[in-house]
């Protein structure tokens, strides 16, 4: 990285940039927690810089304020969300940088969290702190997308991951589906689901892959630095065998079945059959689960869909064709142009031979 120039170094965006690429280092190791980070600068120097790693450690503000020490009166701390103001299991990060007495308080992004919610700043301002928002907010809000929709709706945010050839298709009329797409792709729905508290299923996928849908592996990343999503898999008639490999670690496990004490005895959380947008409010408000990835077969990914459940599709196309006969992308009946679902693109990625869409529902209908 080049050495910043002197506008820079006085400048909010290049030190807030810097925040956020802090925040980012905490991506697969915060949940529940949102993704924060802080740097503190006096005079156009870096004084303190630090990210919150995980949950019940120190957060941002905290290890930023930390290295700074004494130099921090006076100086001015960029944060990527605003300063908590409860005590949770660690103090309120308001109070620690009013005691700390920087001068000025830079926050790309408000909490939702009915416990901050602009608590955090009136504590900053009822001491004399001087405070700005909204610098870099839109950058600052990706790295938290489903704690602020949880916070904000009592939902999480959902992606519906899914992987077809050219002529969108998913798997052969047989089921047999490994492997599409290549293996620059496959690693790629890695991070995705590192960075998932939650990962869907339906169990005509397990039945049909014995999947295990966990983090195998991540590039540049130690696995035991990743909080692994729980895997949560729709099994309404009791289906799922005891042999999957997806119950080797059932800890991590959640079935939505009628009640089976062979899963309990596994320590298996089971969840009562429930419709899918309950099944949401569940995770969020019960489990703190705020992001979730849905990877699925056809009908499941289409009921998502067709309820508005969906806040972001990865598509991941490969370039062959698989025919006629095999499995489509999604099964929904449309006999009228009226009917079609339309997507914002957002993001064209090529991974390997293969490409990456990212694509946000468009809800009203044309």
């Amino acid at each position: 990285m080049s050495e910043p120039t002197q506008d820079q170094l006085f400048s909010h965006q290049y030190w807030m940039q810097r925040a956020i690429e802090l925040a980012r280092l905490g991506q697969y190791s915060t949940k529940p927690n949102p993704n924060v980070g802080c740097v503190i600068v006096k005079e156009g120097k870096l004084i303190g810089q630090g990210y919150h790693p995980k949950a019940g450690q120190p957060h941002a503000e905290v290890f930023a304020l930390r290295q700074a020490g004494e130099n921090a009166k006076g100086a001015t701390a960029y944060v990527t969300l605003e300063p908590c103001a409860h005590y949770g299991r660690t103090p309120p990060c308001a109070e620690a940088l009013v005691k700390a007495q920087v001068r000025k308080v830079i926050i790309a992004c408000s909490d939702p969290n009915p416990l901050v919610a602009g608590k955090g700043v009136q504590i900053l301002q009822a001491a004399g702190i001087e405070v700005e928002t909204g610098i870099c907010t839109e950058t600052a809000r990706t790295l938290n997308f489903g704690f602020l929709k949880a916070m904000s709706t009592g939902l999480p945010y959902v992606r519906l991951k899914v992987a077809s050839s050219l002529d969108g298709r998913t798997a052969m009329a047989s089921g047999e589906s490994k492997w599409i797409t290549g293996s620059i792709a496959r690693q790629d729905v890695q991070h995705w689901r590192a960075i998932s508290g939650a990962v869907i299923t339906g169990i005509q996928t397990v039945l049909a892959d014995d999947c295990e849908l966990n983090v195998r592996v991540l590039e540049g990343v130690e696995l035991a630095n990743i909080v692994q999503p729980k895997r949560i898999i729709l099994d309404r008639q009791a289906q799922l065998p005891l042999t999957a490999k997806i119950l080797h670690n059932p800890e991590t496990v959640m079935v939505m079945t009628p009640f089976r004490q062979e899963l309990a005895d596994l320590g298996v959380i089971q969840l009562a059959p429930q419709p899918l947008n309950q099944l949401l409010q569940t995770l969020s408000q019960q489990y703190q689960i705020y992001d979730v990835l849905v990877e699925s077969g056809a009908t499941l990914s289409t009921a998502f869909l067709q309820q508005g459940l969906v806040d972001e599709m990865i598509s991941y196309i490969a370039p062959t064709l698989l025919g006629q006969s095999a499995r489509a992308m999604f099964n929904a009946e449309f006999s009228q142009m009226a009917e079609q679902r339309r997507f914002e693109l957002v993001d064209v990625t090529q991974l390997g031979q293969d490409i990456r869409l990212r694509l946000l529902p468009i809800q009203e209908m044309i």
